[in-house]
């Protein structure tokens, strides 16, 4: 909600006025807005106006006084006696009206999708909000974000939690690929089923490796036909947990690689990696989009739209 500047209460006096206008009247106007908040976030903290007086020397009345001038100003109820979620999910509101957004966002993200895209964003993003701070978690592992205090996950999949909110930074696909130098060795696959006959860089999960194919699975082949499906079960020299090294693996000639499209574009714009089997699409391996996924709550922290926003405007284009 759009902050308005409130009115000066009759039982706080305007800072401005009070040292002979001598100090700028937008921080006499943060001045009072954080002693408004000081009083809410006692009030959250202690559980009640009386306890919140106590802790703040002043009278209960007074406390009352200033949490309500916080609710003018922010036309919104901030304190139901009983519902305690609000009122914390209000403070974020209260903290967001005061300035420019500051504080610290806790964020995950998988390796590779961190280490190549996710943290090459965030300069940028520092030099447009000096004062917010992140904490960056680079894991594989699924973590309960809310459980480990995470205020947003960035997540390579098919199926964002519906128990979250999920903001869609881009679509994405998983490419085969391998390297100039090991096709001319072993001579390029012409079909999915070719690939048992291959090295092939499977990516290191529990059960036998095995990739999925699709062909004739656009929108208009799916109203016309199903599309054709195939299952491969692959084998190679190698497998590993992380696209970066299965990638660095197809670069070094020792096999055919399925890569999600982040790890393998800049190698595939420059030669390096060629791909294969281009009329069929990989299925049921990595996710069709990249989602940045927010624990829900009626309200979105302010830092996290800001976090959203940008990321959108670095990847929306896709890879």
């Amino acid at each position: 909600m759009a902050s308005r500047t409130p009115a000066p209460s009759p039982h706080l006096p305007d800072t401005a006025a009070a040292v002979g206008g001598l100090a700028p009247r937008a921080e006499a106007r943060d001045e009072l807005l954080w002693s408004q908040l000081q009083a809410l976030i006692a009030v959250a903290r202690l559980g009640s106006f009386t306890k919140a007086a106590q802790r703040l020397g002043l009278s209960k009345a007074a406390i009352s006084q200033r949490v309500s001038d916080l609710e003018r100003h922010l036309d919104q109820q901030l304190v139901q006696r009983t519902t305690r979620s609000l009122l914390n999910r209000s403070l974020s509101e209260a903290r967001e009206a005061a300035g420019a957004p500051r504080g610290v966002l806790r964020v995950t993200a998988p390796v590779a999708l961190g280490r190549q895209h996710v943290a090459p964003a965030l300069p940028a993003f520092f030099e447009r909000y000096p004062e917010l701070r992140i904490e960056l978690d680079l894991s594989d592992r699924l973590v309960p974000l809310a459980q480990e205090g995470f205020d947003l996950a960035i997540r390579h999949t098919s199926a964002p939690p519906e128990t979250h909110v999920a903001f869609k930074l881009c679509a994405s696909r998983a490419l085969l690929t391998a390297s100039p130098a090991y096709l001319a060795r072993a001579g390029t696959p012409q079909h999915p089923a070719e690939l048992a006959e291959h090295r092939c860089l499977p990516y290191l999960r529990p059960g036998p490796a095995q990739w999925f194919f699709e062909r004739g699975a656009d929108a208009r082949d799916r109203r016309e036909r199903d599309p054709e499906r195939i299952r491969v079960p692959v084998q190679g020299h190698f497998r590993a947990s992380n696209s970066e090294v299965l990638r660095d693996a197809a670069l070094s000639g020792l096999g055919v690689a399925l890569l999600p499209d982040f790890s393998a574009r800049d190698a595939l714009r420059d030669g390096r990696l060629v791909e294969v089997l281009p009329d069929w699409r990989a299925v049921g391996f990595f996710g069709d989009a990249i989602y940045a996924i927010h624990p829900w709550s009626g309200h979105t922290p302010q830092g996290v739209r800001l976090l959203v926003e940008h990321l959108k405007g670095v990847m929306g284009g896709g890879y």
